[in-house]
């Protein structure tokens, strides 16, 4: 089991040096990556949560962390596909070489209307979408001369350089089952959702390393990450991840004994953190960081 951690992208804790003290101290803890994740816009009067109210952009925060640490990977969890795939892929390359090749990708369909719209994309076909995404980014990151026709996106024979070695992998979000056989078929492994109910998690692992295997893949190559609603408290009868660290710890044991490979803890989708003032949210935050540490 690998322990990754989120960094401070949501909330008044979200600053610069905020992020860089727990992405520093992660790296001399032993954690095996950081994590960020994508909100574009928040709806005026949505009841999404405060989580979701203020968030930076993913992937220049991940550019930021990767100029201030060495060896920690860097993960977003997730992209999702309104975003232009060959814009992505330019971005991710050289994110991928100013850090050292430490990237991991994770890509999601998207749920919120209004981001797409806000964007000029149609919300519909959002799997279909997402697939051909896929295949424009392996496209841009592998081949000498990029040609795509597609039903959502077109590339006249162009050179996309420089390419990122390694190539990033990619991850797949969603917990339908459609989702889930995609992420079997096309990716190189699952990331849980922030709502997923990790008593489940064993089930979906099962249809995503059917489905590769259906694919002629080799299943045991799949990561499988769970993103962790971790939440510090007293009550030893909560959910999974949430309650004291004794618990918390155990919690990803018993994870692991279910198939998961990667686990992060993201106080960012605790109220109580993304609410608080931005020294006591660091206090409670960095506490956790090292009763957590791998």
């Amino acid at each position: 089991m690998k322990i990754g951690f989120a960094v401070p992208v949501s909330g008044p804790w979200a600053t610069r040096d905020n992020m860089r003290r727990i992405a520093t101290r992660a790296e001399r803890l032993g954690y095996h990556e950081l994590w960020t994740f994508q909100r574009l816009l928040y709806p005026v009067g949505h009841a999404m949560g405060p989580t979701y109210r203020s968030v930076h952009d993913p992937v220049v925060t991940l550019s930021y962390l990767a100029g201030v640490t060495e060896s920690i990977r860097l993960g977003v969890a997730v992209v999702n596909a309104f975003e232009p795939p060959a814009l992505v892929a330019k971005q991710l390359a050289t994110l991928q070489e100013v850090s050292g090749g430490r990237v991991s990708f994770g890509l999601g369909l998207g749920w919120l209307r209004e981001e797409f719209e806000a964007m000029g994309i149609g919300f519909e076909k959002r799997g279909r979408r997402g697939e051909e995404f896929v295949e424009v980014l392996r496209k841009c990151w592998t081949d000498d001369v990029v040609r795509h026709e597609g039903e959502f996106y077109r590339i006249q024979a162009s050179h996309m350089d420089p390419k990122p070695s390694p190539v990033p992998p990619i991850l797949l979000g969603g917990g339908a089952e459609v989702a889930l056989r995609r992420a079997g078929r096309l990716a190189d492994g699952w990331v849980s959702a922030s709502r997923e109910d990790l008593a489940g998690i064993a089930e979906r692992i099962y249809i995503v390393k059917a489905a590769a295997r259906d694919a002629g893949r080799d299943p045991e190559a799949l990561r499988f990450i769970c993103r962790g609603v971790t939440r510090v408290t007293e009550a030893v009868d909560g959910p999974p991840l949430s309650g004291p660290y004794e618990k918390i710890r155990q919690d990803v044991a018993d994870l692991e004994a279910r198939g998961v490979t990667e686990v992060f803890h993201d106080l960012n989708f605790d109220p109580e953190i993304v609410t608080a003032a931005p020294e006591e949210a660091m206090r409670r935050a960095e506490a956790a960081l090292e009763a957590l540490a791998p």
